[in-house]
């Protein structure tokens, strides 16, 4: 997808919930101003969450589900309207091509309830600077859901700053190195202080998207140095050391019929972290005892479908993540490894800028020494955009 799409395109692809703007997609307030174009979109939703064990958050927080055998409270209703958003969108000719702006923002800063950045940038010529979605994830394998957190395993659907540039189907950008979990996990402060993770090059992401008839596809890579620096830390026994990371993601989307389609996803890659949706473990590698920087390998998938029925479709979706811990002697048993989340829900439009919706997902997680645990969520959404 070109950054260029109009505004009428703007929340389609929301993070954890692909299509609840089907009934919006199409709508904003529009006006011009001389040549620009400006737009103000967005919609407000209520989630209305029952979870039927363990209370795993305003989305679904894998970390909260309690292990079998561990206490647990079961049985806990919330309702929030946390993913409210609003945006500002403008497009202007400029010199033969179309100059854009955007600003969005939403409710969910701090894990929900304050006002956060999404979206802040400028387009043109098929540059792109400022923070939007990262170029790894392809927006082709994920099946709607209502849930914010989406699947896990797909590639990560964050948004971070970059400098982006699109030719055709294909985009490349130099991104923030930070904020996809960066950082690396250290063994102690004896040996090396928490503070020592650095950043001296931004990540590299490239992609390519496109579509064959029924057929749509996505691949992408990204390339990552990780690295820490001990240098002024009196206590460290260790120095500095450095290594990279990589990791690639496929997606497809098939239209069956016009009622059904397919889609399905891998995300694999070496010190790839936050950019795998819902990983386990957000740090891309960690100091091992002998002193050297070692990345951890993850996994992940989803397969999804949607099958059109009355005013909206019935979407369903398989999803998990996994994280190689096995020689990582740094992370204890019960460190978590895998993450699964299994996604049932109907959304539907009953008139034109209104949208309903009602999910049940099943989660759960496993640690390194084999522990497991799993939940149940049952979630509905009203959602007005304008």
């Amino acid at each position: 997808m070109t950054i260029q799409k109009s505004v009428k395109h703007a929340t389609i692809f929301t993070a954890g919930a692909l299509a609840l703007a089907v009934a919006s997609a199409s709508h904003a307030v529009d006006f011009e101003v001389g040549d620009t174009k400006a737009s103000v979109y967005g919609y407000a939703k209520l989630d209305i969450i029952y979870d039927v064990d363990a209370d795993l958050g305003n989305s679904i927080g894998h970390k909260n589900i309690a292990l079998d055998g561990e206490p647990s409270q079961d049985g806990h209703f919330n309702m929030h309207a946390y993913q409210s958003r609003i945006g500002f969108q403008t497009t202007t000719p400029v010199s033969g091509s179309d100059l854009v702006t955007r600003i969005e923002g939403d409710f969910y800063g701090s894990g929900g309830g304050s006002f956060r950045l999404r979206h802040a940038y400028g387009s043109w010529n098929g540059i792109l600077a400022g923070q939007t979605w990262n170029n790894f994830y392809g927006f082709v394998a994920g099946s709607p859901s209502i849930d914010f957190t989406g699947p896990p395993g797909v590639a990560d659907q964050a948004r971070q700053a970059q400098l982006r540039y699109t030719t055709g189907n294909f985009s490349v950008a130099i991104e923030d190195p930070d904020t996809r979990g960066g950082s690396e996990d250290t063994v102690d402060a004896t040996q090396v202080s928490e503070d020592v993770a650095k950043s001296s090059m931004p990540d590299l992401t490239a992609r390519y998207t496109d579509t064959s008839g029924p057929f749509k596809y996505s691949a992408s890579a990204v390339l990552r140095r990780l690295e820490f620096d001990a240098e002024g830390d009196a206590t460290a026994t260790v120095d500095d050391d450095s290594t990279f990371g990589w990791g690639m993601a496929l997606e497809a989307a098939m239209d069956v019929s016009e009622a059904l389609t397919l889609r399905a996803g891998v995300t694999h890659g070496d010190g790839i972290g936050g950019y795998m949706n819902v990983s386990p473990q957000t740090s891309p590698a960690y100091l091992a005892a002998d002193g050297e920087l070692e990345t951890l390998e993850s996994t992940g998938g989803t397969i999804g479908a949607s099958l059109k029925a009355g005013p909206g479709a019935i979407n369903a979706s398989y999803n998990v993540a996994t994280v190689d811990l096995d020689d990582a002697d740094y992370y204890d048993d019960d460190a978590d490894d895998t993450y699964e989340t299994v996604y049932l829900n109907y959304i539907w439009s009953p008139a034109e800028r209104i949208s309903y919706g009602i999910e049940t997902s099943w989660a759960s997680r496993e640690t390194k020494g084999g522990d497991e645990g799993d939940a149940v969520r049952i979630q509905g959404m009203v959602m007005y955009s304008f």
